[in-house]
């Protein structure tokens, strides 16, 4: 910290509903006691903590008087304004029973594209944390909405992106299962738990299957795609159970009950976090093997050269991501060239581009404008 304090190691602890609710709906104030118990004890130890927590529309919509979770926005969002008062008060009252205060801070996901106000979030996050207030962190599922993947859903990758905005120690990653498994072990009993993963490939994304519980929106498959982002991000993840006094605490320390994601990679700049996470991308640009290597593995700029299709509407200055010839995007950067410009020059020298058309830079993305988003094997 800038004043001289000491800096605390942070960690991001993500809570869902099925964690926090009755089976039929509604809070169950136990199990929030229980948790609040689980994070004071790391907080007693200096960590600075963040807690990212679903439970507001299932706390909310028995007490509006639906008799089931709501599908339709509006009656979802009424639930949410309902149920996120009453969720606050229940952390309010377990954390401040150990000497914790609470502040609550509502995000959406266009929050984190527009830079401006995702580095005031920031800042609001850093005072909290500067004075041990616990900051907690939800989706504003009043006004998000689920169109045009402006909602963040099941708060799995709203954690995530927390957690590599304040760069942090640890992801936890509370559920109801004990980490990923070889097959649902619900179904197969020969199932063997994943103990740690180092990287995530698409065998995992199927195994992870889809959503469990009623009153949550999330399942594993949603965890291993926050996952896949706070790695990229260069923070580890722990996804599994929290249940027992100090299991919390085992997962803080690399023996919990469930499963262990470890990354290689660095904590990313805000730059390049906004570039790969926030931004919204306005074409695709197919390039072909020679030039995926060199964007993947050599670090290098994007020349027209290595470009093989074009799509999208997107002028100089615009963020797109860069798929490779089996349509997987492997990256996104800020381009410099127009759509048009690019399709009369893809694929063609520099010398021949330089004939043709005029740009202030003939790199079609610079390698300091771009981020990977795979590894190229």
């Amino acid at each position: 910290m800038s004043d001289g304090t000491v800096q605390y190691q942070t960690i991001v602890v993500k809570i869902g509903s099925s964690s926090l609710t009755s089976d039929e709906g509604g809070l169950n104030r136990s199990k929030i006691v229980f948790f609040a118990a689980e994070l004071a004890r790391l907080h007693g130890q200096g960590f600075q903590l963040l807690l990212v927590t679903s439970g507001a529309v299932a706390a909310g919509f028995r007490e509006i008087g639906y008799t089931a979770r709501p599908k339709n926005v509006h009656e979802k969002q009424a639930s949410a304004a309902v149920g996120q008062a009453l969720l606050m008060q229940a952390y309010n009252e377990a954390f401040a029973a150990h000497g914790i205060g609470v502040g609550q801070i509502l995000l959406t996901r266009s929050d984190f594209s527009n830079r401006k106000r995702i580095h005031n979030a920031t800042m609001t996050i850093e005072e909290l944390l500067k004075h041990r207030i616990l900051p907690i962190i939800n989706e504003n599922d009043t006004v998000a909405v689920d169109e045009l993947n402006l909602k963040f859903g099941d708060n799995d990758a709203l954690s995530a992106l927390v957690a590599n905005l304040v760069k942090a120690k640890q992801l936890i990653i509370i559920t109801d299962t004990d980490g990923l498994y070889t097959e649902d072990p619900r179904k197969n009993a020969d199932a063997k738990r994943i103990e740690r993963v180092l990287e995530i490939n698409e065998e995992m994304i199927r195994i992870a299957g889809g959503s469990g519980s009623s009153v949550g929106t999330g399942g594993m498959r949603s965890k291993i795609e926050a996952a896949r982002i706070a790695m990229r991000g260069g923070v580890p993840v722990f996804v599994g159970r929290v249940l027992e006094d100090g299991d919390l605490e085992l997962a803080a320390s690399n023996t919990g009950k469930g499963t262990y994601f470890d990354t290689s990679q660095h904590n990313l700049p805000m730059k390049k976090q906004w570039l790969g996470f926030h931004s919204m991308p306005l074409g695709h640009i197919m390039v072909d093997a020679g030039a995926e290597i060199a964007l993947v593995d050599g670090g290098r700029s994007l020349l027209p050269a290595g470009v093989t299709e074009v799509e999208g509407d997107f002028h100089p200055g615009d963020v797109v991501e860069v798929i490779n010839n089996q349509r997987q995007i492997i990256g996104r950067g800020v381009v410099n060239y127009t759509i048009w410009q690019l399709k009369a020059v893809a694929g063609l020298s520099t010398e021949e581009v330089q004939k043709r058309i005029e740009v202030p830079r003939i790199e079609v993305i610079h390698r300091d404008e771009w981020i990977t988003l795979s590894v190229h094997k």
